[in-house]
């Protein structure tokens, strides 16, 4: 329901059609969670509620934003209460874990506003639930304080919410006042708690068509690649990238070449396979679960340093898994065995695949151009959910659950100006 949250009239319509459902759905999921501080349970059954979570912020930054909390908030346009069967509040609220809400901005962060006023406040205590503001001013003001007391909170918690932020462009910078740009809040938070896999599944609503007929899921490594790369605008020269090992012994040069361009952009990254064992057991569980086949993507054929990827990954399912899938009767489609598909290839299976019925795994980096695709193929990024797995230092499971999309900012420029 929360995606559908971009159009205000769909939310009138939905509640219109689902209130019944959609309350008894948030109430006892909810409620069987509030049993337990379990990280994978609670995140699993509260995760109807987390999605249309209140956006809420810590005291200490822009507590104006959060009124809604104290008090009913007045919206500009919106049917959705009009249409909402008055429900009457329990006599005593579920009192729901603990959890760390992240708030955004714009749409998102308003529609996420009209959610928790309706749906959530009336019927569950949130007292538990700590709140980080991640709005560009907050971050401004704090010197993003704020942004690292949101991570501690998350890895101490290990259950988080977070609505789409924005990372500023130079303009934007400009344009808010800024005293810098920041750098995006996801890749902190990432490292902050470990980050195994992004999984991005498709949303399956019954009795209404979208692109794939079947699940498709997708676990995106979560760390290493673009996404953390060091980087310099250089002249002519020669470029060096030295290794020193940490064990004492003696450094080498990795990579060495001659620049003979004035004007050269010189990039460094790298991808830490640690936890690629940590993605691989994750990922088969969850195709076994949800009864796909799996495939694993890289472009190893030109980028060499991929091939760990895959023999990792390969070497897990063969010795811990293929059985099981055999069992299943899942290794049909990929001829008996774990599938390797080429980026470009995965490109095309993705358009071609509408039946569904498939997972793949992916660096950081192809992961997120793939799942973009995949949204598109099944009509929306709104209908693909991004789901944050890491793991704390004592071996504890960190989730965040968060929109696969950003701010939603034609829709938030449309509702300033008083349109529907």
């Amino acid at each position: 329901l929360t995606k559908c949250c971009r159009n205000h009239k769909s939310i009138g319509s939905l509640i219109r059609i689902n209130r019944t459902m959609a309350l008894r759905l948030v109430t006892s999921r909810v409620a069987a969670a509030a049993s337990s501080r379990s990280l994978a349970v609670a995140v699993r059954s509260t995760n109807v509620a987390t999605k249309a979570a209140a956006a809420t912020s810590s005291p200490s930054f822009s507590v104006s934003r959060f009124q809604s909390l104290q008090q009913p908030a007045s919206y500009l346009s919106t049917d959705a209460s009009a249409n909402l069967d008055a429900v009457p509040p329990p006599a005593e609220k579920v009192v729901l874990p603990p959890m760390v809400y992240i708030a955004g901005e714009e749409m998102t962060h308003y529609t996420s506003n009209l959610l928790v006023d309706q749906w959530i406040k009336p019927y569950f205590d949130i007292s538990a639930w700590e709140y980080y503001d991640l709005s560009c001013t907050a971050r401004d003001e704090s010197d993003d304080k704020v942004l690292h007391d949101a991570v501690a909170a998350g890895a101490r918690v290990g259950a988080i919410f977070k609505e789409p932020t924005i990372t500023p462009t130079a303009t934007q910078v400009e344009e808010m006042g800024l005293s810098k740009s920041f750098g995006s809040p996801n890749g902190a938070m990432r490292r902050g708690w470990n980050g195994i896999t992004i999984s991005r599944d498709t949303i399956h609503i019954e009795g209404v068509e979208l692109g794939y007929k079947n699940p498709v899921l997708f676990e995106r490594h979560a760390v290493g690649g673009e996404y953390g790369a060091g980087w310099n605008e250089v002249g002519a020269g020669t470029l060096l990238t030295t290794y020193i090992p940490d064990d004492g012994s003696p450094p080498f040069v990795v990579d060495k070449r001659d620049l003979t361009d004035d004007h050269n952009v010189a990039v460094v990254y790298h991808n830490p396979y640690d936890n690629v064992t940590d993605l691989a057991h994750h990922f088969f569980k969850r195709c076994l679960d949800g009864n796909v086949t799996p495939y694993i993507v890289t472009k190893k054929t030109v980028f060499k340093w991929q091939e760990g990827f895959w023999a990792t990954m390969k070497d897990i399912f063969d010795k811990e898994y293929k059985p099981e899938f055999e069992k299943a009767g899942l290794l049909e489609r990929s001829g008996g065995e774990l599938q390797h598909l080429i980026s470009d290839a995965a490109t095309m299976q993705l358009i071609r695949w509408t039946d569904g019925g498939f997972g793949m795994a992916a660096h950081n980096y192809d992961g997120d151009m793939l799942t973009d695709q995949i949204a598109q193929v099944h009509r929306s990024p709104g209908f693909i959910t991004s789901n944050l797995v890491g793991k704390a230092d004592d071996g504890r499971i960190i989730k965040e659950f968060e929109a696969s999309h950003g701010t939603v900012t034609d829709l938030w420029l449309h509702h300033l100006a008083g349109k529907e």
